[in-house]
């Protein structure tokens, strides 16, 4: 074999690399390409699949007008968290959830990092806290385990326990159609959140009002129950009809 044709293998080899093979990309490196930015937060967690510890699910919170939205990670979860330079940026998969009102980075490997969420908007760069994953040490347990209190009209409570793992700091509940469209969006400490009252709710990522439920119709309600260091150890899933 010539050195011509050893060549071309060793450039075919390089172009074949995987798309979620590490950049030289720093995170420090590209904040501070963007200083002149102010800078903003992200809402992101991170889960592992149902069925497939290997794959995680990062997912993020886009506002309106959200560009260049960026996945980064450390090699391991040894790494100071708050060290960026540590953070390689990484391309991934994106998936739509809720029919895009959320996204998500899709990521498969068994290795257990730090990572970080970036995106840009109105001339501020966003960037999320630091989210440990856990998919090999703590896998996300997912449940349907949810009591649906629906004493007042189309106002059902959600309750709900912590399930196995009980480091949740704080919940994230979503109520859908039957189409999937979010209707409302809510955090709160409690273990229960009530369509739609927001006396406990301590974040609120719904834009619009939410609509009134329409007697025997199906919704859905999810829940996610997240530790300090925006792992979901806790996700439940529930159908229920409008009384």
């Amino acid at each position: 074999m010539n050195n011509k044709i050893i060549y071309f293998f060793l450039v075919l080899l390089l172009l074949s690399c995987s798309k979620n093979e590490i950049t030289t990309d720093t995170l420090q490196t590209y904040i501070t390409q963007k200083s002149h930015l102010a800078k903003d937060e992200v809402i992101a967690c991170a889960a592992s699949d149902k069925n497939n510890t290997d794959v995680s699910y990062i997912f993020y919170y886009p506002i309106l007008g959200a560009t260049n939205i960026q996945y980064f990670e450390t090699e391991s979860v040894n790494s100071d968290k708050n060290d960026f330079t540590l953070y390689n940026k990484v391309s991934l998969e994106k998936e739509d959830v809720f029919n895009g009102y959320l996204q998500r980075f899709v990521r498969e490997s068994k290795n257990e990092v730090w990572s970080i969420v970036t995106y840009e908007s109105n001339n501020k760069l966003h960037i999320s806290n630091p989210i440990r994953l856990k998919n090999s040490s703590k896998p996300t347990e997912w449940s349907t385990s949810v009591s649906i209190d629906t004493s007042t009209p189309l106002m059902p409570k959600f309750s709900w326990g912590d399930g196995k793992v009980k480091e949740n700091a704080i919940y994230f509940q979503v109520v859908t159609n039957s189409d999937n469209d979010l209707l409302s969006g809510t955090y709160t400490y409690d273990k229960w959140f009530q369509y739609y009252k927001t006396g406990n709710v301590v974040l609120n990522v719904t834009r619009d009002n939410p609509p009134i439920l329409i007697k025997n119709k199906e919704y859905h309600f999810t829940m996610m129950g997240v530790s300090e260091d925006n792992w979901v150890n806790l996700v439940i899933q529930k159908q229920f009809i409008g009384k």
